[in-house]
């Protein structure tokens, strides 16, 4: 029984890290599993869920609570609000824990966390929501979807009704991981057996040439396969943008905004060991990032620059035969990866980020050579920072566009992902 009151410690540690102080969900998730590899597998899927879950679901949770709690959720003390957030996704999305139990835990938590006079409050709020079981209305799907309004009348504005709400949906569904195989070094055949013998199931992905689906193993980083840099972690959309870019042998390449590194890795697989490609970002720890995986996939064709991609470095005008413009977004097309973008984001910070793409493109596009290409990308749905901008730069800069490819969560098997891809003209 300790046990299990120190894995939800566990969760609601995370919990409070990621609502009260900022912390991004992914990278404080992350940090937790990885502080915690002495547990068993089993013992780490339940907090794993519990977090992920709680994360996903966190406006309907508040909205329960605040059905039968006489004090408000935004009025609550963070740990107690953490600890009914917690119970609440117990009580309504995890059957296998009985009601009872979830109540006594919740108890104990408030107990140790040093909140004894209050464990009457606690146990009288889930008690009578184990037993009521309020449901939201069909109608309020920014309640049913846990997602702030304004977007669900973004996406039924830009999308329909029918398609915003299959969007919605598909926040909660499962999805495999899905891996990029650096074909300079291993077939995707011949991972696929590798990976299967480190004890992770493997599955080719139709269509994209060097993606995988995995799933089963423990512990992605512990596999030997991803030290040995036989593949990063990458999703399908993602991986259209390098793929669409098609760098010729010998190609110079600039990715603009670069970290983590997978585009830049990409492209510089996709050289086949020619030319170059510059991967640059703005802070030297997430160049450091970038460096980190450049070493793991032993590519020796990339490197890593620390670069303001706001500011227009002339030593780099008519340099590149491709400049991918993977641009900061407000990353509303991989919300099932990333469940607290949706809070995070408001329409003020779109319209900024608007402005910030345009500041980027208009220092960065005469990097691009006469004739070479401008890919630029984003991981949102938001027709401003996508189709608008397609618009912008055909209206400002010398450039045809040759393809467009959207890509939305719930309509298509990936993630949400833009790529629109320009020739630079010649005269």
């Amino acid at each position: 029984m300790a046990e299990q009151v120190n894995i939800r410690l566990l969760a609601l540690e995370y919990l409070l890290e990621v609502t009260e102080r900022g912390a991004m969900a992914h990278t404080a998730l992350r940090g937790m599993l990885e502080r915690h590899q002495y547990l068993e597998k089993r013992e780490r899927a339940f907090p794993t869920r519990l977090c992920e879950g709680t994360l996903e679901r966190l406006l309907e949770l508040d909205w329960i609570i605040d059905q039968v709690s006489k004090v408000p959720v935004r009025k609550q003390k963070p740990v107690i609000r953490g600890i009914l957030r917690l119970s609440v996704y117990q009580l309504k999305y995890m059957d296998q824990v009985p009601d009872a139990a979830v109540c006594s835990e919740a108890v104990r938590l408030a107990r140790a966390k040093g909140f004894s006079g209050l464990t009457g409050f606690v146990n009288g709020v889930l008690r009578n929501i184990a037993r009521r079981r309020p449901e939201a209305p069909p109608e309020a799907l920014a309640i049913r979807y846990s997602t702030p309004g304004w977007i669900v009348e973004q996406w039924t504005r830009e999308y329909g009704a029918e398609r915003a709400a299959r969007m919605l949906e598909d926040q909660y569904r499962k999805k495999p991981t899905t891996i990029c195989v650096n074909l300079l070094k291993i077939t995707r055949e011949k991972l696929k057996e590798r990976l299967e013998a480190e004890g992770a199931e493997a599955h080719e992905v139709e269509g994209t040439a060097p993606a995988l689906a995995i799933s089963g193993y423990d512990y992605l980083r512990a596999l030997p396969s991803f030290h040995e840099g036989l593949f990063q972690v990458q999703d399908v959309s993602s991986m259209q943008a390098a793929l669409m870019a098609a760098p010729c042998p010998g190609d110079y390449c600039i990715d603009l905004c670069a970290a983590p590194g997978g585009k830049s890795l990409h492209l510089a697989e996709l050289l086949g060991g020619t030319g170059m490609v510059e991967a640059r970002d703005l802070t030297e720890e997430k160049i450091e990032l970038i460096r980190e995986n450049i070493q793991r996939s032993q590519l020796k064709n990339i490197h890593a620059l620390c670069k303001d991609a706001t500011i227009s470095d002339e030593e780099s005008f008519e340099k590149a035969d491709v400049v991918l413009a993977d641009l900061p977004c407000s990353g509303l097309g991989v919300l099932n990866k990333k469940h607290d973008l949706k809070y995070r984001m408001t329409p003020a910070q779109q319209d900024e980020l608007v402005q910030l793409q345009r500041r980027i493109l208009d220092a960065s596009w005469r990097y691009v050579k006469p004739g070479g290409t401008l890919l630029y990308s984003t991981c949102t749905v938001h027709w401003e920072e996508n189709e608008g901008n397609v618009e912008w730069i055909l209206g400002h800069y010398p450039f045809v566009l040759e393809e467009q490819k959207k890509m939305l969560p719930g309509i298509d098997p990936w993630d949400g992902f833009f790529i629109a891809k320009f020739r630079r003209k010649t005269e």
